[in-house]
């Protein structure tokens, strides 16, 4: 059954990575629930359809941190995105940069800044975490400045990582690791081409960078668990907003009061964000979160969201709860393993289309008119 453009790529991701690979991208922490929650509640949004509305004239364009997008959608950090196409970082960039919309490069990315950022003909974002290797992040932060990086987004819901166990299951991690990876390469030939043979250096290129030598999926697992910091407080964020001097996001934010505590802080954004059901199971969908958020900061920073957005419908529901954008994750990741650059320009185009679609039959004409409003509320019905 097709439901949407992002379930017709997954399932075609599925057939073409190794299990490692597309289970590392599919899965969540602990028994998943909150995965099924961010997509499951999404759903579950219901819109105000209105009719009659003279919808010839639509725009989808929105300004975000002294930016125009041509819809208010992001690509989302996403690690490893080069070991899902050739170089995965750099296509996926270049297809966002073609329709107007930013491009966030993780720091634990295939491809370094200074390959993807000269690559593309509009600024990029680029994310970071809180990490025990300070001078790391001092690295990482002249470079991005260097290459012409317009926002930093700060992720902050991941002090550890969280407990994820298909990832043990599938030959990411666990006993025996680099040789299931290597034979499940060997049975998905296609990829095994593609990205195997012809997309190397397979590399955490941000990190290597750095520390001046290769440092290889065999060392992602064990480098990340050790320099992730329980210990990081707001106090530990000062130092950055003070050295950088553009748009600061955080992004991971589930409590309204977290939300406050960004506007003191100075946060020009936040990302309202479970880090797609990756880190602790059991909390709130974005999409449940979102509306209390909104109530509590809207209009003192700028709000988007992610975590369980897979089309078109899906941003226009975000949007009617509070957000001012959306980031988008594992969806345009499904669409780059399965037809690279191409597939992610695909992709953008049907979600932009989907919008639109909603638009008219919820008659905004603008971004700005898709607000609480957009929401359907139950009639109470008295029969004569």
């Amino acid at each position: 059954m097709i439901i949407s453009a992002s379930t017709d790529y997954r399932a075609a991701a599925q057939r073409k990575l190794p299990p490692f690979l597309f289970h590392y991208l599919d899965g969540g922490a602990y028994a998943e629930h909150t995965l099924k929650r961010n997509v499951a509640d999404l759903a579950e949004v219901a819109l105000r359809q209105r009719v009659l509305r003279d919808m010839s004239e639509l725009s989808l364009e929105t300004r975000l941190f002294n930016e125009t997008l041509a819809m208010p959608v992001a690509l989302a950090p996403v690690g490893l995105a080069g070991m899902y196409a050739r170089r995965g970082e750099v296509q996926a960039a270049r297809a966002a940069a073609a329709k107007g919309i930013p491009f966030t490069l993780s720091t634990v990315s295939v491809c370094p800044i200074e390959e993807v950022a000269p690559a593309i003909d509009r600024p990029m974002w680029f994310q970071l975490y809180v990490l025990k290797d300070r001078g790391f992040m001092k690295n990482a932060l002249e470079r991005a400045k260097a290459a012409g990086v317009t926002t930093l987004v700060f992720t902050v819901d991941m002090p550890v990582p969280g407990a994820r166990y298909r990832d043990a299951h599938s030959g990411m991690s666990g006993p025996n690791a680099p040789l299931r990876r290597f034979l499940q390469a060997m049975t998905h030939p296609s990829w095994a081409w593609d990205v195997g043979l012809h997309g190397r250096p397979h590399d955490l290129g941000n990190i290597s960078a750095y520390r001046g030598n290769r440092t290889g999926l065999a060392d992602y697992i064990g480098w990340l668990g050790a320099n992730f910091d329980p210990s990081i407080s707001w106090q530990d964020l000062e130092w950055i907003r003070e050295f950088w001097d553009g748009p600061m996001v955080i992004k991971g934010i589930l409590d309204p009061q977290d939300a406050r505590d960004a506007v003191s802080f100075g946060a020009d954004g936040i990302v309202v964000s479970n880090h797609g059901g990756r880190q602790l199971d059991g909390v709130l969908s974005s999409a449940r979160a979102l509306p209390a958020i909104a109530d509590a900061v809207k209009g003192e920073l700028a709000i988007l969201a992610d975590s369980g957005i897979r089309t078109g419908l899906d941003v226009v529901r975000m949007l009617a709860l509070g957000a001012d954008s959306v980031l988008l994750g594992r969806a345009y990741i499904y669409a780059l393993a399965t037809a690279g650059g191409a597939g992610v320009s695909n992709l953008l185009e049907l979600i932009e289309k989907e919008m639109r679609v909603a638009m008219v039959l919820t008659g905004a004409k603008s971004i700005g008119e898709i607000s609480a409003d957009s929401l359907a509320r139950e009639l109470n019905h008295t029969a004569p």
